[in-house]
């Protein structure tokens, strides 16, 4: 089977990629563990087989510089059960597994659910690992601990270094243990390109799109068809006991319509939160505001200021432009920041710095 490096090369000789001095650095990592994680594992005499340990991999760096495709890359040649994931709907489903397992009467919950996980992959690939939410700190140390005893293998992406995970977050004494957990067990590597692809690819088109029937939602599927290749799946981020869901997400772009995030009952906290999971947001559909639409007006300010103070990257369909889209009505003062933001955001450097 050809090696990682050799899958690679192919795709940039036939112009799929272009040639990257830092992604071909990280290649060798992915290799290892791809050589690792195909041997077959031994069988013990009086106990249920354990895979040998295998050193996993945290890969952290800037947005856009191809770390979710180097994943995807290693995830398409591995031929052992494989689970490619982002994080936050992986803690999700963990949440629910868990209250399922207290709903039975299970009084360590985390044990079935991690023996669960592990019986049925070999290698973890985690798109996105960033931790926000107290509950989420309060079990990963735990999950992880009892996932890498059961011999799995954790592939990770991240903007940030295993250090900054959590961080000022409440009672983060107690994840401590967590980032020690990590690496002790992964190999962090920081991908150092001066490339943002992701950027790049945006640079110089048109983001912001007064509706113009067909035409502008063509447009628009264009940009989502090239960013994300036209998979996605829903992402369900679980804020407070809540299920806050972006109907479409890949890679860390999300595509939704207005009223999917602002005709929902959405406060504050529901829009940090996707603005902490997203890297690049379409949004599609949005009306003129006024007072006929008021609630859906000011939940669209409070996720426009989480969007712009995050630096995610916005693409949107408009009824107009910003100027005009809040013309009569209560807050129509308070819209003019908003406006304003929209036109900044409009900018192709916006985010470019952001890592």
């Amino acid at each position: 089977m050809d090696t990682l490096p050799d899958i690679y090369a192919d795709k940039v000789a036939r112009g799929e990629l272009h040639p990257d001095d830092a992604q071909e650095a990280i290649l060798p990592e992915f290799e290892r563990i791809r050589e690792a994680v195909a041997q077959p594992v031994k069988k013990g005499w009086f106990r249920k087989a354990t895979p040998e340990h295998v050193q996993g991999l945290y890969l952290w760096g800037g947005v856009g510089r191809g770390k979710s495709m180097l994943m995807d890359l290693f995830v398409d040649s591995l031929e052992v059960p494989v689970r490619r994931v982002h994080f936050h709907a992986f803690m999700q489903e963990i949440h629910t597994a868990m209250h399922e397992a207290r709903q039975r009467g299970v009084e360590d919950a985390i044990q079935p659910v991690a023996s669960s996980v592990a019986e049925s992959v070999r290698v973890l690939a985690f798109d996105e690992m960033q931790i926000t939410d107290i509950t989420d700190a309060m079990i990963v140390g735990r999950l992880f601990e009892q996932l890498f005893e059961a011999g799995v293998v954790v592939i990770t992406t991240s903007n940030r270094v295993p250090g900054d995970l959590y961080k000022d977050g409440l009672n983060r004494q107690l994840f401590l243990p967590f980032i020690d957990l990590i690496e002790q067990n992964l190999n962090v590597r920081e991908l150092i390109s001066p490339n943002d692809y992701r950027q790049n690819r945006l640079r110089g088109s048109q983001v912001y799109f007064v509706q113009a029937g067909t035409e502008a939602r063509a447009d628009i599927r264009g940009i989502w068809e090239d960013l994300t290749g036209g998979e996605a799946t829903p992402l369900v981020l679980n804020v407070k006991g809540r299920d806050v869901v972006l109907p479409s997400f890949r890679n860390g772009i999300a595509r939704a319509r207005f009223f999917d995030l602002c005709g929902a009952m959405l406060g504050p906290g529901d829009y940090l939160a996707i603005a902490d999971a997203v890297k690049v947001l379409i949004l599609e559909d949005i009306p003129r505001l006024s007072r006929s639409n008021f609630n859906e007006a000011k939940r669209f300010v409070i996720l426009i200021d989480a969007l712009y103070e995050a630096k995610v990257r916005l693409i949107c369909s408009a009824a107009a432009q910003p100027e005009m889209l809040y013309v009569e009505g209560e807050g129509t003062f308070e819209f003019e920041r908003t406006a304003s933001r929209l036109r900044e955001m409009q900018d192709e450097n916006w985010g470019a710095d952001e890592g």
